[in-house]
């Protein structure tokens, strides 16, 4: 058993099953004062922990917990004045509340298959239900941002008895996706 392995505090313990109906909420960042809010209307996709040193991660953990929802289902409710985009040259554009640090939005606007979707950080819903996360993406990342090479080998583990298949890129479904728009693009595609 591998359990003393830190992932990220939602999947830590094991992973919570979604309820098939949730309809989404609020999400809000860790501010007491003025937090900011941004509404998902419906559920989220794609979830997982992810490794990247890109992603915002709670205090303590090796993985962030990501998904995507359409750009069109999400929208900042209150305190948006205290967003700022971490880095306007990346492909997400995180926007992250400028006073606790945490990612509310990332939507996806330049030309990419995943254009039209924004990354959320489900566990800030505050209730459970959200959609599961599927996998680990971006394993290796972890040592970029200090862990020990030494423990990616109970680090692969741990994700495995969790459930969460662990990719050094995104879970194949997705990387499939991605490939086939550009295949598309590029007039190259074959059913």
């Amino acid at each position: 058993m591998t359990g003393n392995v830190n992932i990220h505090p939602e999947v830590d313990h094991g992973v919570k099953p979604g309820a098939a109906d949730f309809a989404g909420g609020v999400l809000s960042c860790a501010c007491t004062d003025r937090p900011v809010k941004v509404r998902v209307e419906g559920n989220v996709a794609h979830n997982h922990v992810c490794g990247c040193t890109k992603c915002w991660k709670p205090a303590g953990a090796n993985f962030s917990m990501v998904a995507v929802a359409p750009v069109g289902k999400v929208s900042v409710l209150e305190n948006g004045d205290k967003l700022k985009v971490v880095d306007p040259s990346a492909l997400i554009q995180r926007h992250a509340c400028v006073a606790c640090g945490v990612h509310m939005h990332g939507p996806v606007e330049r030309e990419h298959p995943l254009q039209g979707l924004s990354f959320v950080h489900p566990e800030r819903f505050g209730k459970p239900g959200y959609a599961a996360p599927e996998f680990a993406a971006f394993v290796s990342s972890i040592i970029e941002a200090g862990a020990p090479k030494s423990q990616m080998g109970a680090v692969r583990a741990r994700l495995k008895e969790l459930g969460l298949e662990p990719y050094d890129c995104l879970a194949p479904g997705l990387m499939d996706y991605i490939a086939e728009w550009t295949a598309k693009k590029t007039g190259k595609f074959v059913e």
